[in-house]
């Protein structure tokens, strides 16, 4: 597998429509209208394909912004639509791929610190950040700090409005996202992970396609081991431009 970062400005026909085609695949809900207007108010997208036949086996798409929080300007990566095919979860692309773009793009265009802003519908998604980083939120065994809290609680307003509850954080969309017969639930195994057992029981409905925010800042110091090995995997290949595509072997 082979993942690929490129603006959305630079996405062909072809891509766009298989894009929309896998997330229908995976995910009940999916509007054409709804997916579209995701795309717009999107600026990368890094793809997933296949190296042998050159099918697109996932996507994620990213708004990369820059925004105040108490007189500090910070930066803000948004993860939106996100869905990788069973046959490629066997492969790394979208970790190794997701953390190298994201420290490119963090390279070029970040003058201060940068901030990931999650929505999390499952835990796979969720169980991402213990993964790869020491300090997120919200997590079972910290209590979000009270600026963090006061941070996310802003950022997530902002981006969701009346679809966030503040109280509970978590985003219910008007047309959710609600993962297929088979893909969707929590495996009694996983439940064992305190990590997942916390996902679920802040995020009850999350078989309805609710979402959870999360949060984390993006630097060397909060990776975990995990994440530096795949952090410094490319340290060769740094520079990026704004009309550049980035591919990076998985």
């Amino acid at each position: 597998m082979n993942s690929e970062l490129i603006s959305t400005e630079e996405l062909s026909a072809s891509d766009i429509e298989a894009m929309f085609i896998l997330l229908n695949k995976h995910f009940q809900g999916v509007k054409r209208d709804v997916f579209n207007n995701d795309l717009d108010n999107k600026n990368w997208v890094m793809l997933i394909k296949d190296e042998q036949t050159n099918q697109l086996k996932g996507f994620s798409t990213l708004l990369m912004y820059d925004t105040y929080f108490e007189d500090e300007k910070i930066s803000i990566v948004f993860s939106g639509d996100t869905i990788v095919d069973p046959s490629a979860w066997s492969s790394s692309a979208l970790s190794t791929g997701w953390i190298s773009s994201i420290n490119k793009l963090r390279n070029e265009y970040c003058t201060g610190k940068l901030y990931w802003l999650l929505i999390s519908g499952g835990y796979r998604t969720y169980r991402f950040l213990p993964l790869f980083w020491k300090e997120f939120y919200p997590r079972y065994d910290t209590p979000t700090p009270e600026r963090i809290l006061c941070l996310m609680q802003d950022l997530a307003v902002k981006r969701f409005g009346e679809n966030y509850n503040i109280t509970t954080g978590v985003v219910r969309f008007p047309h959710p996202h609600i993962l297929r017969e088979g893909l969707h639930g929590i495996p009694a195994q996983r439940l064992r992970d305190p990590h997942i057992q916390y996902f679920q029981m802040l995020n009850a409905g999350h078989l309805n396609g609710d979402e959870l925010v999360c949060f984390t800042e993006i630097c060397e110091e909060n990776l975990t081991r995990a994440g530096r090995r795949i952090w410094f995997a490319n340290t060769n290949n740094r520079d990026i431009n704004k009309n550049s595509i980035l591919k990076i072997p998985a």
